[in-house]
């Protein structure tokens, strides 16, 4: 009498087998992670577009021949800090915005660029994050240019371009780096700590206020390749447009590595500017706080 035979698949047995239309569809990685995380890429092209939407008003405000502010204020120096302050709170505002508190607040591909470089941010993020800016920072332009056709276009504002001033490419290059390097130094300082992460905000824009007032005149004070882009577009403006397109990634990048040296390869928890908080985060996969 013979034992009664057993037929034992494995579970890739089981599957090689199926009907085709029976077996699950995977979606491609870049397209599944763009369904997940669509809203966050949409915050950060809303983000500069606010951002520049600020950049070119108060440019319009300060500097246009027929505001009441620039006829009033006849000080260079007292518009630009003034310019600064504005632009200063303006970041302030929109890292500590729920908005900003959900996408992390980078605005810049820059600094996408060295999280992405310290680990903290996936290559697909990283990519839509940097095009989402682009794109925001362009359309922020374009609705000021909607609304104040004639304004924007003036020379005394000329869509708040920025280009090399009057001490040449070398200083703009060096001033440019130099403001990078510090800004991300200090921010990766900032976040890098539980005790400190929460004033990452008010640092960046501490530092965007001073280097208004106080760089502009070297390189327009960019920092940001979206930014400057941004503005270069639509006049066609392209003047030194490669300082603005490597000096930032480099100088960030630079801040990234001496993080890296100093602890040791330990990094920060996230990519937020701002974690602590009741908003999802695509990058460490919490929901708020850490």
């Amino acid at each position: 009498m013979t034992a009664p035979t057993t037929n034992l698949e494995t579970a890739p047995q089981l599957a090689a087998i199926r009907p085709a239309a029976a077996q699950p569809r995977r979606q491609s990685g870049m397209w599944s992670t763009f369904a997940l995380h669509w809203p966050e890429y949409l915050i950060e092209a809303s983000a500069l577009a606010a951002f520049m939407v600020s950049a070119c008003g108060f440019t319009i405000l300060l500097e246009h021949p027929s505001s009441p502010v620039r006829q009033a204020m006849g000080s260079a120096e007292l518009r630009r800090v003034l310019m600064g302050v504005a632009m200063g709170l303006t970041a302030i505002v929109i890292i500590y915005s729920p908005f900003g508190k959900r996408s992390g607040a980078h605005m810049n591909p820059a600094v996408t660029l060295a999280f992405f470089r310290l680990g903290k941010i996936k290559a697909v993020d990283a990519a839509f994050y940097a095009l989402a800016q682009v794109v925001g920072g362009i359309m922020g332009v374009a609705l000021v240019w909607a609304l104040e056709p004639k304004a924007i276009q003036h020379p005394a504002v000329n869509y708040a371009v920025t280009t090399p001033g009057q001490l040449g490419v070398g200083a703009a290059l060096l001033a440019e780096f130099a403001m990078s390097f510090i800004l991300m130094t200090a921010i990766l300082a900032a976040i890098g700590s539980p005790h400190t992460e929460c004033f990452s905000g008010l640092i960046a824009g501490g530092l965007v206020a001073s280097y208004i007032s106080i760089e502009a005149p070297l390189s327009g004070m960019s920092i940001n390749p979206a930014r400057t882009i941004a503005s270069a577009l639509w006049p066609w403006t392209w003047t030194g447009f490669w300082i603005y397109a490597v000096a930032p990634p480099m100088g960030m990048l630079a801040a990234a590595e001496l993080m890296l040296l100093l602890r040791r390869g330990r990094t920060p928890h996230c990519a937020k500017l701002h974690h602590r908080n009741s908003q999802r985060c695509i990058f460490c996969g919490t929901q708020g706080g850490i």
